[in-house]
């Protein structure tokens, strides 16, 4: 079927925008999407309707939330393919699902002495966490690196599993780099020392077609708002063995099954992990958000989101002065992601200069300083497409940041 990208971009009504009385180029996708009508619809519902906490009275509208909150948990379970509605754990996004893992497993399965392997190119949200539980436990938090065109030395991952690993964490995307990482052959040489795998899918689910259980991941993490669904929401998938073998994170209303004095028992998972009131008008509008993505990600618009990939890539190739993080070997295991400095130029200034001519993109570290100076740079530009971007969009993008250079050099 041949979607109309017209009538996918009325959808998302923040298209239609102008800044300083330009049309709005929204390149900062890889930080937060844009949301279609159907989630703002379903959100607003939510709060309009269906304003009562789930899981706890039985009157009719607490049922209904619940319904709703539920229904979305085995829709998230579909959409990754997981084996079942309880690997699925809602979280307040991205960070609190990586955070989670990292308390819980790291509560119940790592002591001192043991070992974490964190991919170079992670986010701080894949590594901080890493890094707060190594302190506490006496671990040792070892490093997977990138090499200068930032693909993972995926080489040096045999010598560096050893039986004191318990952990490797590595995003399927990097945010940065905007390659797709080899997590199929990370986690077969994981799970071969008997290591489990974390993945964080933040920037993968949106991308992707995700099946947890084709990848044999043991948790994969990713943030609604990324995906086009509300903002606080996000997934942690982990396979149930482990969720039935993890301590929970936080202690409070519905994460029990018996409260006195002398002690408490808990939950079943999923519902262990989700102490006190969820978004309760948030989760549901992952329902609406990954059937979006279902159709952003099939094949004619893929067509498409890959002509501007192409097109883009080639046109920063050509910059003169212009050195980009992230470089395939094929193009294929490029995603539209692209970080990239300007000599002579700073990249905070590129970002100004951009936003006045209608194009947001996104300046910094992008959350991750280790990349940063492994690459011996204080910062980027990053400008993220994602599937509703147009050709021409990205033309007037590469127009435009040709005129900023000129205008700085």
């Amino acid at each position: 079927m041949i979607h109309n990208m017209q009538n996918i971009r009325a959808q998302f009504p923040q298209l239609q925008e102008k800044v300083y009385g330009k049309a709005l180029v929204y390149l900062d996708n890889a930080a937060t999407s844009l949301r279609p009508q159907s989630v703002i619809d379903c959100w607003q519902e939510m709060a309009l309707r269906y304003n009562a906490n789930v899981h706890r009275a039985v009157h009719k509208t607490a049922s209904e939330a619940t319904l709703r909150y539920e229904a979305a948990r085995k829709a998230v379970a579909a959409h990754i393919g997981a084996a079942s509605e309880k690997e699925i754990v809602f979280t307040s996004g991205d960070t609190a699902a990586l955070n989670l893992v990292a308390r819980c497993f790291g509560t119940a399965f790592i002591g001192e002495g043991d070992e974490i392997i964190v991919a170079q190119s992670e986010h701080h949200s894949n590594l901080v966490p890493w890094q707060m539980i190594c302190k506490e436990k006496g671990a040792v938090l070892k490093c997977l690196p990138v090499d200068e065109s930032g693909h993972l030395q995926i080489e040096l991952l045999p010598q560096l599993l050893t039986e004191r690993t318990k952990l490797v964490c590595v995003a399927d995307i990097s945010n940065v780099l905007g390659l797709r990482n080899p997590v199929a052959q990370i986690v077969r040489l994981a799970h071969e020392k008997g290591c489990p795998v974390l993945v964080d899918g933040a920037q993968g689910i949106v991308h992707e077609n995700i099946d947890v259980q084709a990848l044999d991941c043991d948790f994969y993490t990713f943030s609604g708002h990324k995906v086009y669904a509300a903002p606080g929401t996000g997934v942690l998938y982990a396979k149930r063995k482990w969720l039935e073998a993890m301590p929970p994170y936080m202690g409070g209303g519905e994460m029990i099954e018996s409260v006195a004095w002398e002690g408490s028992t808990y939950a079943a998972p999923p519902y262990r992990f989700e102490a006190g009131t969820p978004n309760i008008a948030g989760v549901p509008t992952l329902v609406p958000a990954l059937e979006m993505a279902r159709l952003l990600n099939s094949a004619d618009i893929a067509a498409e989101a890959d002509a501007v990939r192409d097109f883009v890539l080639e046109s920063l190739s050509s910059i003169p002065g212009l050195r980009l993080f992230g470089v395939p070997a094929d193009r294929q295991e490029k995603l539209p992601i692209f970080s990239f400095t300007v000599e002579g130029a700073h990249h905070e200034d590129l970002a100004l200069l951009l936003d006045k001519m209608g194009i947001a993109v996104r300046s910094g570290q992008m959350c991750a300083e280790p990349l940063m100076t492994r690459f011996g740079v204080t910062g980027m530009l990053r400008a993220s497409f994602a599937p509703y971007n147009t050709m021409e969009e990205a033309e007037f993008f590469v127009a435009s940041l040709k005129k900023a250079i000129s205008m700085l050099i």
